[in-house]
């Protein structure tokens, strides 16, 4: 088994408190982490180790959603990572919340998402919200462990985003919400959602108008959550559709304003897609430990597999591939936190590079354990299973080539 850290640090929500306030400044780029940095990953790694590897096989056969992981993650300051501090929150910057975020995925994928994934939710509300909106949307999430969904993608609508058939129409000082949303991460436990709503009925308003924001509540009548699915993998967390039928939302709970919802979503992957190319990163570094460590200790011709060069070579290349990774989403969120006018650029080339990157690892250590490899008591066949979503969720392996590629060409013609 893969020794995580070699020291083992108290953990307590008020320690990683402080370590917060003392790591969020930017400046130049740099892959050496300073002390506080340092100190941070050791303590997701120890919880990973403590409270995410033992339990993980167990979540991912059953599906349940691992409640007792996440209230320890959430006592000791591991949730809400970029909430900000006067909310609550521990206030990481993007590259921060990275670093943890890729030692819990390394444990588990699922159990990761479970704990991290209100992130993308809190996102629309920590960029577009009011002061009132943060400190009540925000501030319970940081009060006790409770989640919160972010409703954009439907039955028809993923990527084309402009496809959304939700309705959203103003009614005195209220906005009634009629449609459903499918694959929402928490949908059956949020406490709230950010719900993408089209408010111009004119089908050919550009998105950039079409479209509003809105948080819901979760307790709101006519707010009905489907069953739970079950998917190939990141099987613990909560995936479901979810209806809206004559939601009544309070004005209150626009962002922003009629017409700005689809910038406010487009600005939030832009946010969240580092983190999730981090947790890409983790699962891959996962597999390549995994696999190093089979490969020393299983034998044929007399000596370990390691040793034969077609092995050794597949390992090589998977121990290039991770650290390829783990650079590109540290640039992303370097990007992010300086504001760059290229950070959607890149958080796109994280994503996508890193996306497909944990898929090919996650296959290779399949190869290294040979049958064994194909049989669900050991680790590498699970994975596998979670690697895939990573080319799928939050906009899709093509899609990010589509946006890196859009970028490319104009920047090349403002040169031309």
């Amino acid at each position: 088994m893969y020794k995580i850290i070699q020291t083992i640090v108290p953990v307590s929500r008020s320690t990683f408190g402080s370590l917060c306030s003392r790591s969020s400044s930017t400046g130049g780029f740099s892959i050496k982490l300073n002390d506080e940095q340092r100190e941070m990953q050791d303590l997701a790694k120890k919880f990973t180790r403590d409270e995410i590897i033992p339990k993980a096989a167990y979540y991912d056969k059953t599906g349940e959603f691992p409640y007792d992981v996440v209230k320890k993650a959430h006592s000791v300051g591991l949730m809400n990572l970029s909430l900000p501090q006067e909310y609550g929150g521990t206030g990481l910057n993007c590259l921060d919340s990275c670093l943890v975020v890729e030692e819990l995925a390394f444990g588990c994928s699922g159990i990761q998402v479970a704990i991290t994934s209100s992130g993308l939710a809190q996102s629309p509300v920590i960029l577009a919200g009011n002061d009132q909106q943060k400190k009540k949307y925000l501030g319970r999430l940081a009060e006790e462990p409770m989640f919160a969904a972010f409703a954009v993608t439907e039955p028809g609508a993923g990527s084309d985003v402009n496809g959304i058939k939700t309705r959203a129409e103003k009614k005195g000082d209220e906005w009634i919400i009629n449609g459903q949303k499918m694959w929402i991460t928490n949908g059956g436990i949020a406490n709230w959602y950010f719900v993408l709503a089209r408010t111009n009925p004119d089908p050919k308003a550009p998105a950039s108008k079409a479209f509003t924001g809105f948080i819901v509540e979760a307790n709101t009548p006519g707010v009905t959550p489907g069953r739970k699915e079950m998917n190939m993998g990141q099987r613990c967390s909560d995936t479901r559709g979810i209806t809206f039928e004559d939601v009544r939302v309070p004005k209150e709970n626009v962002l922003i304003g009629e017409g700005a919802g689809f910038k406010v979503a487009m600005q939030t992957f832009d946010k969240t897609r580092s983190p999730v190319a981090a947790g890409a990163v983790g699962i891959a570094t996962r597999a390549l430990h995994e696999a190093t460590n089979y490969a020393l200790q299983r034998k044929t011709f007399g000596i370990p597999i390691a040793q034969h060069q077609a092995v050794s070579s597949l390992l090589a290349d998977m121990a290039i591939s991770v650290e390829t990774g783990r650079l590109i989403w540290m640039k992303a969120a370097f990007e992010e936190d300086n504001d760059s006018q290229n950070r959607a650029y890149y958080a796109s080339i994280a994503k996508c590079y890193a996306a497909d990157m944990a898929n090919r690892v996650a296959s290779d250590a399949v190869q290294v354990f040979g049958g064994a490899g194909f049989n669900s008591e050991y680790p590498v066949e699970k994975l596998m299973r979670d690697a895939k979503i990573y080319q799928i969720y939050e906009g899709t392996s093509q899609i990010q080539r589509l946006i890196v590629a859009k970028s490319l060409i104009a920047e090349a013609k403002r040169r031309i």
